[in-house]
């Protein structure tokens, strides 16, 4: 660190600036300032003023800070923000108010005021929500196609350009400062940080009676942590980008953060992995820069929040937790442990606590209100509600969508790999089976498939080369089921074995019955199978718990039938997904493959 560049921006920012206050900027003593004060003097980089205790910038000083000169910002946007859920289902964490100015908005604007106007914001998870900051502060947005998948080293290495030869800070979104900490020039890299007084989980930092860092380590008590925003010098980015570039090529890392290369340069271990690069074993340089307390604020999470600003204590403005405090009739500041629960294919789920009970809160994802009929789901819902067979619902709205549920302490979902779990939940789906519940709609495959055929067109075409064969075995398969009369029943359609919960007790529930209908009982095992993606020999193991005997031909060449169908449909669901965006990953090819492998296995089935 030049603390020369830091004495001559103090005298140009303040000509009047004390020693004292030199001090506490580098944070040595009023003997070492005054020291580093007569140093600035004699090389001619300052010199006492005309007026009593003040300086004067001489041109060297001048020259000095030019060579040091801030020459933009990069703002991490790009992640969820899983521990704001709900809020961030809507909107992104660092597009949240403070007091009334939202967290990125404030650090644009501190960013002005220094003198700072080339800032592009590296955006990914609702990224059309920043585009509005384009034109308000002339920002640049730069997107990450992998933001949903890894973690900041590679947003970093997807913005590495704007780090090559020039001087830049690096912030988040979300951080909010109460005070400008930002500069026109910097004398050399550093990392913010606020001293945790007792024990912390934070990264904490070792440096030397300079500041420079030495090291970093997860936990410590009464330490100096990493907190808050980053300055990258162009030397810096010269040693560090080609480290950071070697480890976004390294399986392994996709999670990491990309303090994880900065920490594991200065241990010794980036050498260890990448022995080949020179840059990874030699000892980099970057500083801690030492802020006041309660000057950074990294916000955890959405009670830590509602500490700070009182607002969302009372009202967030979310419309989730509106309806919470609504239909438990408590403030909103009274719903507290909130976390994201894994995310569905079709829906948003979280989890809360009132008054010493968890509960789940379901928010619809985007364009399901096309895909699901909501108010068909609530009439399965209200024909359950006397079972002890799926979950206990507190409230549920057939419009929105939206669904409040009893949480069950210490259960677990079906594990697909174990028969005695799964046989479990069989006798669970006999048992609606046979109970005599009905309701007026029914589930139609051929009507399904019509509709996921047509909006995949609508958006583009079906990418399976086979397709006009694959489909029309689908129709000869829908024909002979048809033909075949069987009585319908309620069926749930979706027996994932993750819609499969075990409680406790050892008892089973059934959740999420969102395509449930009137169709064939032995589609919800041919749903089950498919969904665990069960071989032949698993399926027809499965079929016999359920049955608790051997299938006929005909029961079996159902369950394969609607495999076929199940598989095929799915395929259709998932590409009309990936037109909007969503990706399953190898989902679709498994579920086509169990279109094509289980109509084969159909017209093989001896004497049918």
């Amino acid at each position: 660190m030049n603390r020369n560049v830091i004495i001559c921006r103090l005298v140009l920012e303040n000509p009047a600036v004390t020693q004292r206050e030199i001090s506490q900027e580098l944070m040595v003593s009023l003997g070492t300032a005054n020291s580093l004060v007569k140093d600035c003097i004699e090389k001619n980089l300052i010199a006492p003023g005309k007026e009593n205790e003040s300086y004067e910038l001489l041109p060297a000083g001048q020259a000095l800070l030019n060579n040091h000169k801030v020459d933009g910002a990069v703002i991490i946007a790009a992640g969820f923000g899983s521990r704001f859920v709900p809020l961030t289902f809507e909107t992104p964490k660092g597009l949240l108010e403070v007091f009334g100015e939202r967290m990125i908005e404030r650090q644009i604007r501190q960013l002005h005021e220094a003198g700072i106007f080339d800032i592009t914001i590296a955006v990914g998870y609702l990224k059309e929500k920043f585009e509005y900051l384009i034109d308000k502060y002339q920002v640049k947005l730069l997107y990450n196609p992998e933001y949903s998948k890894k973690n900041t080293l590679a947003t970093i290495y997807h913005a590495m350009d704007l780090f090559k030869n020039r001087n830049m800070y690096l912030l988040s979104s979300d951080n909010w400062m109460r005070h400008n900490m930002y500069h026109a020039y910097e004398g050399g890299a550093w990392y913010s940080s606020s001293y945790m007084e007792g024990e912390t989980s934070e990264w904490c930092f070792d440096f030397n009676k300079k500041g420079r860092i030495l090291n970093a380590t997860v936990g410590g008590q009464d330490k100096w942590v990493m907190y808050g925003p980053v300055y990258f010098s162009k030397s810096f980015s010269e040693q560090f980008l080609p480290v950071l570039e070697a480890y976004y090529q390294l399986p392994g890392t996709e999670q990491f953060y990309w303090e994880n290369v900065l920490i594991e340069m200065l241990s010794g271990e980036a050498g260890k992995r990448l022995p080949d690069l020179p840059e990874a074993g030699r000892e980099i340089e970057i500083y801690i820069n030492r802020r006041p307390a309660d000057e950074v604020y990294e916000f955890e999470n959405l009670e830590e929040l509602r500490l700070f600003d009182i607002k969302y204590q009372h009202r967030s403005d979310n419309e989730a937790l509106e309806l919470i405090s609504k239909v438990f009739s408590v403030k909103e500041s009274e719903i507290t442990e909130i976390r994201c629960l894994k995310a569905g294919m079709t829906n948003k789920s979280f989890l809360f606590k009132i008054k010493g009970r968890h509960y789940i809160c379901r928010i619809p994802g985007p364009g399901t209100e096309l895909l699901i009929n909501r108010q068909q789901e609530k009439t399965v819902y209200d024909a359950l509600s006397s079972y002890d067979i799926t979950e206990k619902v507190i409230y549920f709205d057939g419009k929105t969508g939206y669904k409040i549920a009893e949480f069950y302490e210490g259960a677990h979902n079906a594990n697909p790999d174990s028969f005695e779990e799964i046989g479990r939940c069989m006798d669970l789906v006999r048992e609606f089976h046979k109970s005599g519940i009905k309701v007026s709609h029914s589930f139609d495959f051929q009507e399904r498939i019509e509709f996921y055929e047509n909006l995949c067109k609508q958006h583009g075409t079906i990418p399976f080369e086979d397709y006009p064969e694959v489909r029309s075995h689908m129709s000869e398969l829908l024909k002979r089921l048809d033909s075949l009369g069987h009585q319908k029943v309620l069926s749930h359609l979706d027996t994932v074995v993750d819609n499969f919960l075990i409680l406790a007790d050892g008892s089973v529930r059934l959740i999420d019955w969102e395509y449930a209908g009137m169709c064939d009982p032995l589609v919800d095992i041919s749903m089950c199978a498919i969904y665990s993606y069960y071989s032949e020999e698993e399926t027809d193991r499965l079929i016999e718990r359920y049955l608790g005997r051997t299938p006929d031909t005909e029961e079996r060449y159902t369950v394969y039938a609607y495999m076929a169908l199940g598989g095929f449909l799915w395929s259709l669901w998932a590409i009309y997904k990936a037109f909007l965006g969503e990706e399953f990953g190898e989902y679709t090819i498994i579920m086509y493959r169990y279109a094509k492998t289980y109509y084969k296995k159909c017209i093989e089935l001896p004497n049918f």
